[in-house]
Parts: structure tokens; C-alpha cells; sequence
């Protein structure tokens, strides 16, 4: 099973209106994600965040990501460290203004020439933390950035019949599914691939322990109906084992 790449790096603005600082976040998160650094960011929709999306939750979990927030209440970036993992860096416009020296922003709807400043001054700096990121590699086990030697431990090839596959999030984000056969119908379980690195990384090998383990890991994101939680378990059980096994072999 292939290391998850560090190709991306996720971004969540402040979604309130009723500041003008919030319109600053949305706009500097914007430019980074069309202007500054297009192909290289994707956007975490705060609200669907919130409201439980798997994609978004799943990413913002295996990848690292930057907030943008308005206030000092910082909600994007309690948000995303609440459902899925600190993020790597914390912009607040607030502070912001005041660390340059600046009056208050103006204007939620059209922004004055401070809060057009503060859309300049937010990106570049959320960019510039783009580019440490992308040239760094990012710990999903830890949720920290490893040092810059590269690692010269190899990842396991996929086991028969477990390859992993994408399914676009909502932010349209590739994450990494493994499809599994459980009731006779083929299932994805969305980063499935990502758990079981993890779980291998952690020297977990297969056992009821382990299993049990996984299948919390499993539930974060795909949802599992009751009626099918026995054959999901037992199909997640014997792909984990053969992932295991095949990374036994090619250890030697």
C-alpha cells in the first residue's frame, strides 16, 4: 500500500458576515487557492466541516491544513482541530491588524484599502507556509511535520485485490479509498488506505485488539448500518491481514 503523497495542503476560512475581518479571510484564502498556490491547496468548506462531511473531515485528518480566521473565537481552526487534527498554522486578521500597525478593516460586502492589505498580507503568508509544507513531509501519525531527511523506509505494496482508489470530497480533493466486498456488494471505505498505513506505522499486526481498533478508525469515515457492521468488520479484518502479511514478506 503506497505512502499517502503529500501533494496537497488544505485551507478553511472563517465563514462569519458580520465582520469585515471575515471577509478578509475568505478573500485571502481565495487568492491562495486560485492566485498563489492553484494545484498545490484545496478548500475546506467550514459550514459542510461542521455539518459532518466525510471528505472534508477525512482530509483535513490525513493532510495538513491552514486556517484563516477573522476573530479572535478562531472557529475554523477550533473547528478542524475538534473533527479531525490541529492545523499546521493559524492566521487571525484581528491580530493581524494589529501586528501591523493597521486600523480595522472596513466593509463585509467591499473591502477599504486595509482590508484589501490584509487579503495581500494573509495569502502570502499562508502561501508561504504552502511552500514549507510541500517541501517537508507531514506525519499523519504524529500531525507534525518530520525533519527533512528523507525517509528511506519503503512502503508496502498493495496486497491482491486491496489496491486503493480516489473518491473526490466535497472540496474536490483526491482521498484514498480501498473498495472491499462485504454482503456480496463491493463497498469504498473512504481512507481506508490512510488507516491501515498508520496502524502498520504504530506496529499494530492483526488481532482482535487491532481489529477493534480499526473498525473506530473505520466508522470516523464511512458510516456503517448496523445490518452490515459484521461483514464490514470481517472484510476490513481480512484486508488489514493481507496488507500485514504482504509487508512481512517484502520485509524478509
Amino acid at each position: 500500500m503506497p505512502e499517502l503523497k503529500q501533494n496537497k495542503v488544505g485551507i478553511v476560512s472563517c465563514s462569519g458576515e458580520e465582520l469585515a475581518e471575515g471577509t478578509v479571510s475568505r478573500l485571502a484564502a481565495l487568492k491562495v487557492l486560485e492566485e498563489l498556490r492553484p494545484g498545490e491547496t484545496v478548500t475546506i468548506c467550514l459550514p459542510l466541516f461542521l455539518a459532518g462531511g466525510e471528505g472534508d473531515r477525512a482530509f483535513a485528518r490525513f493532510y495538513p491544513t491552514i486556517a484563516i480566521d477573522g476573530c479572535e473565537k478562531r472557529c475554523a481552526f477550533r473547528a478542524t482541530e475538534m473533527f479531525s487534527n490541529t492545523p499546521v498554522m493559524g492566521i487571525v486578521i484581528s491580530g493581524l491588524t494589529r501586528e501591523q500597525g493597521l486600523e480595522r478593516p472596513q466593509g463585509c460586502r467591499k473591502l477599504d484599502e486595509t482590508g484589501k492589505k490584509l487579503v495581500e498580507i494573509a495569502s502570502i503568508q499562508a502561501a508561504e507556509k504552502v511552500d514549507e509544507l510541500l517541501g517537508r513531509r507531514w506525519s499523519r501519525r504524529e500531525g507534525v511535520l518530520e525533519p527533512r531527511e528523507e525517509d528511506s523506509a519503503q512502503s508496502p505494496k498493495s496486497a491482491p485485490g486491496t489496491e486503493p482508489g480516489q473518491t473526490t470530497c466535497s472540496c474536490g480533493s483526491g482521498i484514498p479509498v480501498l473498495k472491499l466486498k462485504v454482503n456480496a456488494r463491493e463497498v469504498e471505505f473512504l481512507a481506508l488506505p490512510s488507516i491501515f498505513q498508520n496502524f502498520l506505522e504504530n506496529g499494530q499486526p492483526p488481532s482482535p485488539q487491532t481489529l477493534s481498533a480499526l473498525m473506530e478508525s473505520v466508522k470516523l469515515y464511512t458510516p456503517i448500518s448496523s445490518d452490515i457492521e459484521e461483514a464490514a468488520r470481517a472484510a476490513v479484518a481480512k484486508a488489514y491481514k493481507a496488507y500485514w502479511d504482504t509487508w512481512q514478506e517484502r520485509r524478509g
